[in-house]
């Protein structure tokens, strides 16, 4: 066979097909082995983790968007993920514990699924106690829990056997008060319970709105008075915890109790600061919580950090009122321990709340991030890629485009 015929034989081989072993034995006859094309080694192939049907990768301490049972669905079949209500709540109160700014847009939505799932005294019941014990058991859950009681005690629609929500609320409340005596004089996890409902309690005198006769709103005059009994069994056993649960109380409701006493010739708060005067002077309590004790006399006499006098709470605007926002917000440091406006210290915590939670660097008006030169974050990113790593994610982008095809 001459060359020529060598020649078209080898070009014509890929195009018909011939069988491997036919191809060995017609390349043997090649005058020119060396011009033959080598055969090249298949590479090991490198096996990785990495898949275009892998979920989602979070950060650590990321928390992913709520439910979307809860957003962009039909209301019929907002809560058909959940296979029980217990399991729907619960999924809501962990979502406002780690996302409380969240309660403005999804309560209204929130409390329309309840109207539909909430049929029965016993619904409402389990409603209660699953609010109640994330209020008093998850730390700085209190404030949010008093103000999702109080738009559920306006917006829930059923009404069993046993009383509406508020009712079946407060009598729960009530079966931890008629314990305050015996609480106060229990073990460290028994009076640690307690005072997570006493200072609930008092989040709820100051978010609770209840409608008076003339339709005027108006605070629980009765958590009022259970607020009184519970200073009073606090201060009767002056042991160091239940003092600093006391002061917690009286720094959080101490103003809005004395303008309710006051405006009904009460002299209910004189008592009670005489009370804290005597402990002082007479009790075995720690130099530090002494210290303390003087501090919020001190905030008394300076009438809670106010200009003057705050007018009646019923007719208070933040026109007539400069001391109107005085109760809100209720802040937290990083040990959990809740301070507002009416703290000598505030600036002081509150300065060092912005320097803790700095979510927002250099953004322009509209929006727009833009990192300057020398932006450490960006300084040390390392544009070179590991040559394992590259190899793994070019091939994963291929499989990205294939499923996408």
């Amino acid at each position: 066979m001459d060359l020529v015929s060598q020649s078209s034989l080898n070009e014509h081989l890929p195009q018909t097909g011939i069988p491997s072993g036919s191809q060995d034995k017609v390349s043997a006859l090649d005058p020119e082995p060396e011009m033959a094309e080598p055969q090249v080694a298949a590479a090991p192939v490198i096996r990785s983790n990495l898949s275009v049907k892998a979920p989602e990768f979070y950060p650590p301490g990321y928390v992913q968007n709520f439910n979307q049972n809860f957003a962009d669905s039909s209301f019929e079949d907002r809560y058909d993920g959940y296979l029980t209500l217990v399991e729907y709540v619960q999924d809501f109160l962990n979502h406002l514990t780690d996302q409380p700014a969240c309660f403005e847009t999804e309560i209204e939505q929130f409390a329309e699924t309840l109207n539909a799932w909430v049929t029965s005294g016993e619904d409402l019941q389990g409603l209660v106690e699953l609010i109640y014990q994330q209020a008093t058991s998850v730390p700085n859950f209190s404030y949010m829990g008093a103000r999702l009681c109080n738009y559920l005690s306006h917006h829930l629609t059923i009404s069993s056997q046993s009383g509406t929500f508020r009712q079946l609320l407060l009598q729960r409340c009530r079966a931890e008060y008629e314990n305050r005596d015996e609480a106060t004089r229990a073990d460290e996890t028994t009076q640690k319970e307690f005072h997570a409902f006493v200072l609930f309690l008092a989040e709820l005198y100051l978010n609770l709105e209840i409608k008076g006769t003339k339709g005027q709103v108006m605070r629980a005059e009765i958590l009022q008075e259970g607020l009184r009994e519970l200073l009073n069994a606090l201060l009767s056993n002056p042991v160091d915890s239940n003092l600093i649960c006391a002061v917690k109380l009286l720094k959080l409701t101490g103003s809005v109790l004395e303008d309710a006493w006051k405006e009904k010739g009460k002299s209910d708060m004189e008592d009670i600061i005489q009370r804290i005067e005597n402990v002082v002077l007479d009790a075995n309590c720690s130099r530090d919580v002494k210290h303390m004790l003087l501090k919020l006399v001190e905030l008394r006499s300076s009438n809670w950090g106010r200009v003057h006098g705050s007018s009646a709470h019923t007719e208070a605007t933040p026109e007539n009122d400069p001391n109107y926002f005085m109760n809100e917000p209720t802040f937290y440091t990083s040990e959990g321990v809740p301070f507002t406006a009416a703290d000598p210290d505030y600036q002081e915590k509150y300065q060092e709340l912005l320097e803790r939670e700095d979510f927002f660097p250099e953004y322009e008006e509209n929006g727009t991030y833009l990192p300057g030169p020398g932006d450490p974050y960006f300084d040390d990113i390392d544009d070179e890629m590991d040559p394992e790593i590259e190899e793994a994610y070019e091939k994963f982008c291929l499989e990205s485009e294939h499923t996408k095809k």
